[in-house]
C-alpha cells in the first residue's frame, strides 16, 4: 500500500481478558482518532463485563481461549483497514496517533512500527527509556507489545500473521515483519498502565520481564517462558 493514496485507514485488535477497568478510557481514545474506522476485541472468557463494554461501543467482539498470541491472530484475520495496531486494553493512544503511524510509515522501506510509551503514574519509568526503546527497535527490531505495534495489513498477510505463541508474541511478530523491512518508532507517546509495577513491585517485574528477554533470545521454549513470567500460574 502506498501512504499517499486516499484515506488509508486503521484497524484495531485489542485482546481482553477481565479488562472491564481499563478498556471504557482505552476504548474512548481509541475512537478518537480520525483514521480509526475498526476495532474489533477478542475476549479470552471475560466475566466481569469486557465484552458487554465493547459491544456497548460498537466493537467487533470475537472469543478465543486466553492465549494473547491466539487473540491477536484471530483479530488480524477478521481486519478490513489498510494498517492494523495491535493494542493492549490499558494502553492509550493520543488523538494524533494515526496521524503519526502513517508518518511512520511513509518512511522508504519502513514496515511496521510501534510508539514511544510512558507510564500514567511514573511507577514503572526507568532512565533512559527512550533510548532503551529505541535501540530495541533499531538494534534488537523488537518492539513492546504495551507500546502498540503497527503495520500494513498486506505485509501482515505477506508473513503469515500473529504467530500463535502463549508469551512473547510481539518480538516473534516483530521477528516476521523485519524480514520484510524496517522497523520505526512514531514521533508521539502512548501511555500505559503501570499496575503490574504496582502489583508486584518494580524491580521484580523488570528483572522477571528482562529474564524472559534473555532466555527467549537463548532459544527458550514458550513453555519455559511462561514458567518464568506467571510463577504462579497466573495466566
Amino acid at each position: 500500500m502506498s501512504m499517499t493514496q486516499s484515506s488509508p485507514t486503521i484497524s484495531v485488535v485489542i485482546p481482553t481478558l477481565n479488562e472491564a477497568d481499563e478498556l471504557p478510557e482505552t476504548l474512548q481514545r481509541v475512537q478518537m482518532v480520525p483514521e480509526v474506522t475498526e476495532i474489533i476485541v477478542v475476549d479470552a472468557g471475560s466475566n466481569d463485563g469486557t465484552v458487554n463494554i465493547a459491544r456497548e461501543q460498537n466493537c467487533t467482539v470475537l472469543e478465543c481461549e486466553p492465549s494473547r498470541g491466539k487473540q491477536l491472530r484471530m483479530g488480524a484475520k477478521k481486519v478490513t483497514g489498510d494498517i492494523v495496531l495491535f493494542l493492549h486494553a490499558d494502553t492509550w493512544v493520543p488523538e494524533n496517533a494515526g496521524e503519526a503511524i502513517f508518518e511512520c510509515l511513509s518512511q522508504p522501506l519502513v514496515v511496521a512500527g510501534g510508539f514511544h510509551k510512558t507510564f500514567r503514574d511514573g511507577r514503572g519509568y526507568i532512565p533512559f527509556s527512550r533510548l532503551r526503546l529505541a535501540f530495541f527497535c533499531r538494534v534488537l527490531k523488537s518492539i513492546y507489545g504495551d507500546q502498540g505495534i503497527f503495520v500494513r495489513r498486506e505485509i501482515l498477510e505477506a508473513v503469515g500473521g500473529v504467530p500463535d505463541v502463549p508469551l512473547m508474541e510481539e518480538f516473534e511478530l516483530c521477528k516476521k515483519l523485519s524480514s520484510q523491512g524496517y522497523l520505526a518508532l512514531a514521533a508521539v507517546a502512548v501511555q500505559t498502565s503501570s499496575r503490574k509495577f504496582a502489583k508486584e513491585g518494580v524491580l521484580k517485574t523488570y528483572w522477571r520481564m528482562t529474564l524472559c528477554t534473555i532466555r527467549y533470545w537463548l532459544g527458550a521454549s514458550p513453555e519455559t517462558l511462561l514458567r518464568i513470567y506467571y510463577p504462579k500460574n497466573n495466566v
